[in-house]
């Protein structure tokens, strides 16, 4: 008489069998944009992009098969002259997958950088915010109606644009664009915030900074020839705008990685990534370049 299985699969840790792996998650994170620059005679800049985030479940993966991983660098931050826009952040890999890297943030009258989120532009309204990625990120925000110096537009995260900037009216009332939000993911094994946008710079006597998005966007400066903050390694965060300063560089990228821990462990990685379990999953967190075989 034949007999027919009826209990649950249990995992290699108790039966020592590798069951083979045929599909992963993953989150891609690309490099955050740099924020504008501006010499000590110039004006307020824009914040940066957050760097553009992709993430899947069901990616298909080939025994045997090398796949490159790249997690790219943060757009450096624009030179100490008048109206330079920060560099685009570096694009970040997993196999045929691409996060675009988040737009540079503009110095004076120029428009924000494109990227995976856009960057802030400069003081001037007639400049619009840096267009973000479809599926990726957002857009920056556009400088004040009016603008004459004072207040610059913010850096897209990957959950909202770059908020819009106010120019004053009395008194020291005008405001920065605060940088967009970043999303919350929890392939880690925590409930990690990535890809926030870069606060605008502004001028102390009449303005507010704008605030850096969640997910380690920069918060931009109201200190006189003072850079914002960098954006936040690892996070793909845009860095925050500057009061006629060099502009502050984005932060770096990521890329994460997981399926079921009672499946095969990679056969092979470079690039260091860390590797650990957490909650039934196995993960590999790459932040430098590198490669993994499965």
């Amino acid at each position: 008489m034949s007999q027919r299985y009826t209990g649950a699969y249990v995992s290699n840790a108790i039966t020592g069998i590798n069951y083979p792996v045929t599909t992963v998650e993953y989150l891609v994170v690309a490099g955050g944009g740099g924020a504008g620059g501006a010499n000590s005679s110039g004006s307020a800049t824009g914040g940066g992009g957050a760097g553009g985030v992709l993430s899947a479940t069901g990616y298909a993966v080939t025994a045997g098969s090398s796949i490159t991983v790249t997690v790219g660098a943060g757009g450096a931050g624009g030179a100490a002259s008048n109206y330079t826009v920060g560099s685009t952040g570096s694009n970040s890999v997993f196999g045929s997958i691409t996060a675009t890297g988040g737009g540079g943030g503009a110095g004076g009258v120029n428009q924000g950088g494109t990227g995976g989120s856009g960057g802030g532009s400069g003081y001037n309204n007639n400049y619009a915010g840096g267009s973000g990625t479809a599926g990726q990120g957002n857009n920056g925000s556009a400088g004040p109606s009016g603008g004459n110096g004072w207040e610059a537009g913010a850096g897209g995260g990957a959950g909202s644009a770059g908020t819009a900037s106010f120019h004053r009216t009395s008194g020291n009332n005008g405001y920065s664009g605060d940088g967009g939000t970043g999303i919350v993911s929890s392939i880690s094994g925590a409930q990690i915030q990535y890809a926030g946008g870069g606060g605008g710079g502004a001028d102390p006597t009449y303005a507010r900074s704008g605030l850096g998005g969640g997910g380690g966007g920069g918060n931009g400066s109201n200190v006189v020839v003072t850079s914002g903050q960098s954006g936040l390694n690892n996070t793909g965060g845009g860095a925050g705008g500057s009061a006629y300063a060099a502009g502050a560089a984005g932060g770096s990228g990521i890329v994460i990685v997981r399926y079921p821990s009672y499946l095969a462990k990679a056969a092979s990685t470079t690039g260091s990534p860390e590797t650990y379990i957490t909650g039934g999953w196995r993960v590999y967190k790459f932040t430098a370049s590198g490669t993994i075989t499965f």
